[in-house]
């Protein structure tokens, strides 16, 4: 078939036109003579197959249907002509006439008004003609039970094979169906990984402040053990175990903040599971914290007697985690000493709601209603994706919660994250 939906490319359709035509050639071998009526019949059934495939290549619908009616029916008629011009039922053509209607349902595919109509026409056909030539009247009715027996199968066979269709297109969409959705998993795994390694660029000088300070006392330590030990008598046991013990504490506070920031950055954990507010707002501040120790004062009131939630802890860490992050950075865009955020955690009707409030200059008007928009950003490229808010409401939105931003009335900004208690109570 064409790409444009015809039952023959223009170049088929010519070498089948040329076929039929040419064929006359055996024609005259069996009759033994020159008959004009078996090359105009060939003609005649030439010329359907090539204009009906020159209107379908150009997409006429409103033809098609109509022509390759006219065109069923034409080829039925020229291979009936044919039959009769070259001895009727003992023409060795007459094999064809009994096969049009199916030949029209395969060819078509769902052509089930294909075959009816090539069947009901090569049955009259097939009646006339054998009642003319062989003045037979049950013989020729059965030649034309037996046409129409190929017929009703045919039409069957046209049924099944458009319900078989509908089933194997069902299954396609279905298939499409489920690879887009693992698509979009894939896309938002990946687009979520990285907004995380955003966040811990961010945040990156901060760990590296944070670990150096240990790591300049840890270094001067093992210096002086090793002048101890070159040079006995300079340190006694008491002050070699003091300076081990502060070594080992120092190697403890590098390792914990190591192990927070792989914590983090993991995304094989998929899977919902039981987690309270509490302990997903410790998480975040313990990186939040290295960010924020310089930038802000913290005040954390979240109650450890909350309900549960049920979600993806280490996905809901990501969004607290950015709600805190964002909340420095607008104070210290503003560039004031006295900055604070307040993380406040509350149970209400059976939801559990974080809030981030800060007394920074707030959102703008032209500002807030685009907050949660993906790319969009008022920061500078060193500081955002512009896709921390966007992913977060995302986030927030699987585990069936709601994220919104405001502006508090005393100044500043308020991030409320709300979400459904696992065991709300009662």
């Amino acid at each position: 078939m064409s790409a444009t939906g015809g039952l023959w490319s223009d170049r088929t359709a010519k070498v089948l036109a040329f076929l039929i035509v040419g064929f006359f050639v055996g024609d005259v071998l069996l009759l033994g003579r020159f008959n004009p009526w078996t090359l105009g019949f060939r003609v005649l059934w030439a010329l359907s197959i090539l204009s009906y495939s020159f209107v379908s290549a150009r997409n006429w619908a409103a033809w098609e249907r109509r022509l390759r009616d006219s065109h069923v029916v034409v080829a039925s008629v020229s291979v009936l002509g044919l039959v009769t011009a070259t001895g009727g039922i003992h023409s060795p053509y007459f094999v064809l006439v009994t096969a049009l209607p199916l030949a029209c349902c395969l060819m078509y595919r769902r052509g089930r008004r294909a075959a009816m109509l090539s069947g009901a026409t090569v049955a009259v056909g097939v009646f006339v003609m054998t009642w003319w030539m062989e003045h037979h009247l049950h013989k020729a009715m059965l030649y034309t039970s037996i046409t129409l027996a190929i017929t009703i199968f045919s039409i069957h066979l046209a049924n099944q094979v458009r319900l078989t269709q509908g089933v194997e297109q069902q299954a396609r969409l279905e298939r499409a169906r489920r690879e887009s959705l693992e698509a979009l998993a894939v896309s938002e795994h990946r687009r979520a990984q990285a907004e995380k390694l955003a966040a811990l660029g961010r945040l990156a000088s901060d760990v590296a402040h944070e670990i150096n300070n240990p790591l300049a006392y840890v270094g001067s330590n093992v210096d002086f053990v090793r002048d101890a030990l070159e040079t006995p008598g300079t340190a006694s046991q008491e002050e070699l175990t003091e300076v081990l013990l502060q070594t080992r504490e120092g190697l403890r506070h590098i390792r914990q903040i190591v192990a927070d920031l792989r914590g983090f950055a993991r995304m094989d954990i998929h899977e919902p599971t039981e987690c309270t507010l509490t302990g997903v707002v410790a998480d975040a501040l313990k990186l939040a914290s290295l960010r924020l120790k310089h930038v802000a004062r913290l005040r954390v009131d979240v109650p450890e007697n909350l309900p549960e939630l049920f979600v993806v802890r280490q996905r809901l860490v990501q969004v607290v985690l950015n709600l805190l992050i964002n909340a420095g950075d607008a104070l210290e865009e503003r560039g004031t000493r006295d900055g604070e955020i307040h993380v406040r955690g509350l149970a209400e009707k059976g939801r559990v709601l974080l809030l981030i409030e800060d007394n920074g200059p707030g959102f703008a008007p032209d500002v807030l209603p685009r907050i949660f928009e993906a790319f969009f950003t008022t920061k500078g490229p060193d500081k955002g994706t512009g896709l921390g808010l966007s992913l977060s409401r995302e986030l927030v939105t699987q585990f069936g919660g709601e994220l919104s931003a405001s502006n508090r009335p005393e100044g500043g900004a308020r991030l409320r994250l709300e979400l459904p208690a696992h065991h709300a109570p009662p």
